[in-house]
């Protein structure tokens, strides 16, 4: 009986050890968030290695997460190193238990990798950014020491505890005959974890606030009306089938691809502009205030993501306004090569330290390129880049899409290689020619008779000439077009489908204003966008 008790007993304190290193852990990342509210957000410990994380994570990996976890991507990340951080600290708890101070110093260590990985982060500011991650480890290394002496630590024992003690096998548990302070450990535990709760709480509520001007600043904002506006979308840009993408693609459902783990907040009364590097005669900068005195021009255009495979719904339209990038180029005395400029790349960075590269001839050869402060009528959504970002039809976002931009350098292709290419993605990337089936959804189970096939094909700068069907090995047939509002746009089709009972297969392809076909070899996305022809299976009751 002797021997099972005490096997429970250290059981009991390999358990209560175990929660010494959760709450060791949880003290330090609440302590972490309260010091980040006076750094910055982006320098917590999660979001900080979340960051270096998604920066070493290999672009086929990257590739795989958003084609699995969509735009959750992000959210199964921050799980995916909470989960990791938890396991961690029970291994780093029950270690303590045998081993107080080395357990302590694997809290230092797991801080200093936070703190080397906030520092590395592309937008550092430096060594005060990995100040949440280091106190944070110091209170959760001396929380641990405290919470494991309560477990191992002598204190007065009772005559009936002197008399078990004496039964007790040293190799069975070394360290039981010095006792251990259960009612110490209740109460050091519980206060540690209310106040660890109310730390992280009030971090979040002081992080929270970091963006109240940020805020202000948009709700302040009221876009003029544009001095060169877009064009109405023709009545007959719009197919009337049930189960097709409306033509405009609302904010708060256009797709959102990019890295920031915290979206920035940035205050447009604070927000500068610079525009420099080679060629440029006469560096520019510019305010928010200075962007919205300028002619505005007011675009229709579709975006697509290079990690967008056949099929994929990492494509929407909106209407855009914003200031021609290629006027402010000029104003800086920048020429594209073809006219003899020195760059023949942009480099756009963000405040959050992404970098893009973009073709210096794109920009200015005429095409609707800006840098736009707009979407769909309103001041940008944070999560779409306000206060300002860019916008160059006809180039996947990776090299064209910066949002959040604050700094445009000019530069060359053999000089720089921005963060996606430095991954393996091209450094030039058009938006290939690509069409999709948005009805009937794959493994649909359509009645007999007429069926509405349709979907939107787009080829950004290019425009579509041609859409076709073909059902099963049968031949191509033309769908029926939708009105095409602008090159810049994706277009809507439709083909009405005489449905027989069975299985079938429906593909689709396009044809640009070029001639160019779709091709029907399919391709990843890395290097330079997918390709394919896209088809769903059905059933026909």
């Amino acid at each position: 009986m002797t021997t099972v008790r005490i096997t429970r007993k250290a059981l009991t304190r390999s358990t209560l050890a175990a929660l010494s290193g959760l709450l060791a852990g949880f003290a330090s990342l609440a302590v972490a968030e309260l010091v980040s509210a006076a750094v910055r957000p982006e320098a917590s410990p999660v979001t900080a290695v979340g960051g270096a994380a998604i920066d070493r994570t290999p672009a086929g990996v990257k590739d795989w997460a958003i084609r699995n976890f969509g735009e959750d991507d992000k959210l199964v990340l921050q799980l995916g190193i909470v989960v990791t951080l938890a396991l961690f600290a029970l291994a780093v708890g029950l270690l303590a238990l045998r081993y107080r101070r080395a357990g302590s110093v694997a809290v230092l260590v797991f801080g200093v990798v936070g703190m080397s990985a906030a520092v590395s982060r592309p937008d550092s500011t430096g060594l005060v950014d990995g100040l949440p991650s280091l106190l944070g480890s110091v209170v959760g290394a001396v929380l641990l020491y405290v919470l494991i002496g309560r477990l191992t630590g002598p204190h007065r024992t009772t005559g009936r505890e002197r008399e078990s003690e004496r039964d007790i096998d040293p190799d069975d548990e070394p360290e039981h005959e010095a006792g251990w302070d259960r009612r110490g450990f209740v109460i050091a535990a519980t206060a540690a974890a209310a106040a660890s709760t109310a730390a992280g709480a009030l971090g979040r509520t002081l992080n929270g606030r970091s963006g109240r001007n940020a805020v202000a600043s948009r709700e302040a904002v009221t876009l003029p009306a544009p001095a060169s506006p877009a064009r109405p979308i023709p009545a007959g840009a719009r197919v009337r089938v049930r189960g097709i993408s409306p033509f405009t693609t609302p904010n708060d459902t256009f797709y959102r691809v990019d890295t920031a783990l915290v979206i920035p907040k940035v205050d447009a009364d604070s927000w500068r502009l610079r525009i420099h590097g080679k060629g440029v005669r006469r560096d520019l900068e510019v305010t928010y205030r200075d962007l919205l005195e300028r002619p505005l021009i007011e675009r229709e255009i579709t975006l697509t993501c290079v990690s967008n495979e056949v099929g994929g719904p990492y494509v929407g339209h909106a209407r855009w306004i914003g200031v021609r990038l290629a006027d402010l180029l000029r104003e800086a005395g920048v020429k594209p090569p073809s006219r003899g400029g020195e760059a023949d790349q942009i480099v756009s960075r963000s405040v959050d330290g992404m970098t893009l590269g973009t073709p210096v001839e794109d920009v200015m050869d005429g095409r609707d390129a800006m840098l736009a402060v707009g979407m769909n009528g309103e001041p940008l959504p944070f999560v779409h880049g306000f206060p300002v970002r860019m916008v160059v039809p006809g180039l996947y976002g990776y090299v064209s899409a910066c949002k959040w931009i604050e700094d445009i350098e000019l530069t060359t292709f053999d000089d720089y290689d921005p963060y996606w290419v430095k991954r393996k993605w091209a450094r030039e990337a058009p938006i290939k020619t690509q069409s999709r089936i948005d009805t009937p959804k794959p493994f649909g189970r359509p009645e007999a008779g007429t069926v509405m096939v349709a979907g939107v094909a787009w080829a950004q700068h290019r425009g579509i000439e041609k859409v076709e069907i073909r059902v099963d090995d049968g031949p191509w047939r033309p769908a029926q077009l939708a009105d095409q509002a602008t090159t810049d746009t994706w277009r809507q089709w439709s083909y009405p489908w005489k449905a027989t009972p069975g299985g079938h297969t429906l593909t689709v392809r396009a044809t640009d204003r070029t001639g160019e076909v779709q091709t029907e070899k399919r391709t990843r996305t890395v290097p330079d966008g997918a390709s394919g022809w896209h088809s769903v299976v059905v059933t026909v009751d």
